[in-house]
């Protein structure tokens, strides 16, 4: 799993980007200031760094440069500014991308893949547990050769407990980033993985991919013989 580290000094901000990327699948650190990015740039290095122009302590594009000194992790500002000559001159500094906010936690996870493309990073279309395949661009699952119909949010459970593999995922955690706040209860949880659960036996897998662990959360495992 990719660890994308997030600079920005505003916490609702940053909270909002780290929920945004979780879901999207990535490992998620944060820091408010570029001398807390400057102690990160040691092993084990993060994949990616999102970058806010407006820190406390040391103006974002002054950061950026201090980085491509040290490193050639690849960055993406983030921040209000708009000015086209400032973008240029970002990107000659060693920027991949830039993105002016507002913009949308999709918007900025799509930016984070097409980097990471680019940078021969990313991540899997296709997550593989066992005999289950759960393609996330076409958002298709197959359990062997079968097909699994999955409805929309059943689809984003398997596919976030599969990018966790092997892993306990909280109940909260699932209610924040799968529901993404919606008025839902741990009922519903269970709801869905009952579902689920009863899909992927009647595709031919009757062992569990979906294990509770009690008192704490779940996770996908692979099926023992």
């Amino acid at each position: 799993m990719t660890t994308v580290l997030i600079v920005e000094d505003d916490i609702l901000v940053r909270e909002a980007l780290a929920r945004a990327l979780t879901y999207a699948g990535y490992r998620v650190t944060s820091v408010g200031t570029a001398m807390e990015l400057m102690r990160r740039l040691v092993p084990p290095l993060p994949g990616l760094v999102v970058l806010d122009l407006g820190l406390p302590d040391l103006d974002g594009g002054q950061a950026l440069k201090m980085m491509r000194a040290v490193s050639r992790i690849p960055v993406i500002i983030a921040t209000a500014r708009s000015d086209e000559s400032e973008i240029v001159q970002l990107l000659r500094d060693g920027a991949d991308d830039y993105l002016v906010k507002p913009f949308s936690g999709e918007q900025l996870a799509a930016r984070v893949l097409a980097v990471l493309r680019r940078a021969g990073q990313a991540p899997p279309d296709t997550l593989r547990v066992g005999e289950l395949s759960i393609d996330l661009r076409s958002r298709l699952v197959t359990l062997g050769t079968v097909a699994v119909g999955l409805n929309r949010r059943e689809f984003d459970l398997l596919a976030y407990l599969a990018q966790r593999q092997g892993a306990v995922v909280t109940r909260r955690e699932l209610l924040n980033e799968v529901w993404r706040g919606c008025d839902v209860y741990d009922r519903t949880i269970d709801v869905h993985v009952y579902w689920l659960r009863r899909k992927l036996a009647r595709s031919g897998g009757a062992r569990d991919y979906v294990e509770t662990v009690r008192g704490v959360g779940l996770r996908l495992v692979e099926p023992t013989a």
